[in-house]
């Protein structure tokens, strides 16, 4: 590393522990004069420099018409700040939640934008790092919401970074911009992975076992009527043909329930038993039939639907994942779920 990186690198950290310092995360943020910075663009820059060339033409010739559209550029350059930075000044961002995805997959950010009564907003850019960003106008309503794509590169508890909020309105000759850390997280599944037999373990039930239950419809046969029995089910045709007294007998079938073991991947990674793991959660539970999860520590049983498939992928992000995140650890603190869309994951395409 050379002189110069060295010198980067450490104006680079200087920078953004200034920023951390003067932009604290919150999830609800309204920009104004400390968390917006404002500098001339690139076609800016090229603008000033004809705009001085203008004006030492004129200077030099003492041409008073090229002196007049030095200064015409110069104050509509000025004018131009005014109406960028007022253009994203008051605007109102809130995180409202996530939508987890799989690992490499994309998952959903949702941001509310407001403005104020009279303060319209247009070409309002929000984006995060190597995230295409989405372009937001605030002129008929007052706010709107905006759902952002991000790449789950890690799984667990996934920190997106700080949200870009920036601005070129009205002539892209200046960008006014903020860099917002809305305290928001993606929760990212482990990446489903096919392959080999699906990891069961013995259930304290055995699948097909007889459960004699008071009030089961399903008939079982016939059994000798004993005193107490009620006469609803006493076999009346068998009586009425001299076969004896004879009582209906009904039962019920104990429900089939997987279970999903750890334990059952033996020989493999961890992040690959996740994967098997996860592949086969997605693969039953389309099923609708019963499964519970089996891992180090942890157990959750048997169950059908929705909230019950989103609690095992839920568990099998989050396993072990403080180990995985290492002694620098990237991501914030826990917090609540509440930003959690309460929605069905499917198989991702193959």
């Amino acid at each position: 590393m050379n002189a110069y990186e060295r010198l980067s690198g450490y104006f680079q950290q200087r920078f953004q522990r200034w920023v951390q310092r003067r932009l604290q995360p919150a999830s609800r943020q309204q920009l104004n004069n400390r968390r917006l910075f404002i500098f001339p663009s690139r076609a800016g820059f090229a603008y000033l420099l004809v705009t001085l060339l203008l004006w030492l033409i004129g200077t030099n010739y003492e041409n008073n018409l090229v002196l007049s559209l030095a200064f015409f550029l110069l104050s509509l350059f000025i004018v131009c700040i005014h109406h960028t930075f007022f253009n994203l000044s008051g605007l109102e961002i809130e995180y409202l939640r996530s939508a987890p995805c799989f690992l490499g997959e994309e998952g959903e950010l949702e941001m509310q934008l407001q403005r104020r009564s009279g303060e319209g907003k247009e070409a309002v850019m929000l984006a995060y790092d190597r995230e295409l960003p989405q372009e937001v106008d605030l002129i008929d309503t007052r706010s709107t919401k905006v759902k952002l794509f991000i790449g789950g590169q890690r799984r667990g508890w996934y920190d997106p970074g700080r949200l870009l909020v920036e601005s070129h309105y009205p002539l892209g000759l200046v960008r006014c911009w903020s860099w917002l850390d809305m305290d928001a997280r993606l929760l990212v599944y482990p990446k489903p992975v096919a392959g080999g037999e699906m990891p069961l373990s013995q259930g304290g039930d055995s699948e097909g076992d007889r459960l004699d239950e008071q009030g089961a419809e399903d008939f079982h046969g016939f059994k000798a009527y004993q005193p107490g029995m009620s006469p609803r089910h006493i076999a009346w045709k068998h009586y009425a043909r001299g076969q004896g007294l004879h009582s209906k007998e009904y039962a019920s079938y104990r429900e089939p329930k997987l279970w999903l073991d750890w334990d059952a991947l033996q020989g493999m990674g961890r992040e690959a038993r996740l994967s098997r793991l996860c592949h086969w959660v997605l693969k039953i539970s389309a099923t609708q039939q019963p499964y519970g999860l089996r891992l180090p520590g942890q157990e959750i049983a048997p169950g059908t639907g929705t909230e019950h498939k989103q609690q095992i992928l839920k568990a099998l992000a989050l396993y072990q994942w403080q180990a995985q995140a290492g002694t620098q650890d990237p991501y914030k603190k826990p917090q609540a779920d509440k930003g959690l869309f309460a929605k069905s994951v499917g198989e991702p395409a193959a």
